[in-house]
């Protein structure tokens, strides 16, 4: 088994409001990959005293702690007490009641000799990579929680009639503005989208799943500022990206992302909402599937 990872905050001048980790337990037959990419707050802030950086460490580490330690406890569900357990680490300090208050998208991944259990809560990837040795965008399945890119129709007029104002005008402004606000009038609502904020129902709202062990070959977890390699410049598809973070590392990734956004500054070829985002890939490589035990 190989595991690898790479994370680059968006500029130098803000925190990488990123996170990942991975648990291998002792016994070596199984493991927990967990990313998580947190919400940018507004200028208006969120309510919060500590920020989305520490909001992301604390819901990652107890998202991978209860997945690690609780095998037999279904991921949605170790979400949802992650959830309840970090808010309640800071409910006596912060307004949790707060629209923006910190949160998060969520990917996680656990598996043992027998099963590979996945979820995804907004708008992070997981790439299965199967073994069976077919071509590279054949082999490979992303597991997307697709909510965000389905917004109602008039919300995303609105979003094309911002894209086609010039970059910079005031009038881009005010219209991007009032998009903003649009979009997360729809947040965590029906007919919206979801992520991990302070509510822990919304685990329930996770794109959840399973594969057989025998049937996976890897595992490559994307936060949005990773996967816009092919989501926004369309230089790639899944299973080449997985084929280049087999190759040249994660890392090689992210650097493909900054050269791609180094030669499109101002998002007039490639609209995105930030010309630059914290960007994280990490890739589990299984291996051989472990050979059953005999039981009896």
């Amino acid at each position: 088994m190989r595991i690898e990872t790479a994370t680059r905050p968006g500029t130098p001048e803000r925190p990488n409001e990123d996170f990942t980790a991975v648990a291998l337990p002792a016994s070596g037959e199984g493991g927990v990959l967990v990313v998580l990419d947190g919400v940018t707050p507004p200028p208006a802030g969120t309510g919060c005293v500590h920020g989305v950086p520490w909001f992301t460490a604390r819901l990652g580490g107890a998202l991978l702690e209860l997945a690690a330690a609780r095998p037999g406890t279904a991921l949605a569900d170790c979400l949802t007490e992650a959830i309840a357990r970090t808010a309640g680490s800071h409910a006596s300090s912060c307004d949790l009641s707060h629209r923006n208050t910190p949160q998060a998208t969520v990917v996680a991944a656990r598996w043992n000799r027998d099963v590979v259990e996945h979820l995804v809560l907004s708008d992070s990837v997981l790439l299965i990579e199967d073994t069976t040795g077919r071509t590279a965008e054949e082999s490979v399945r992303a597991v997307l929680d697709d909510r965000l890119g389905r917004l109602p129709e008039p919300v995303r007029a609105m979003r094309a009639a911002v894209r086609a104002l010039p970059p910079g005008s005031p009038e881009r402004a005010v219209a991007g503005a009032e998009y903003g606000r649009a979009v997360e009038a729809l947040r965590n609502a029906e007919g919206g989208f979801f992520t991990a904020a302070a509510d822990p129902s919304v685990a329930a709202r996770a794109v959840t799943g399973a594969t057989p062990r025998a049937d996976v070959r890897s595992l490559t977890a994307l936060t949005d500022g990773a996967s816009r390699l092919v989501e926004v410049f369309h230089e790639c598809g899944w299973g080449e990206l997985v084929e280049v973070v087999r190759a040249a590392g994660p890392e090689e990734v992210i650097r493909r992302v900054r050269a791609a956004e180094a030669a499109d500054p101002s998002g007039t070829r490639f609209p995105r909402g930030k010309r630059h985002d914290d960007a994280t890939v990490t890739h589990a490589a299984l291996g051989v599937p472990p050979v059953p035990l005999r039981r009896g």
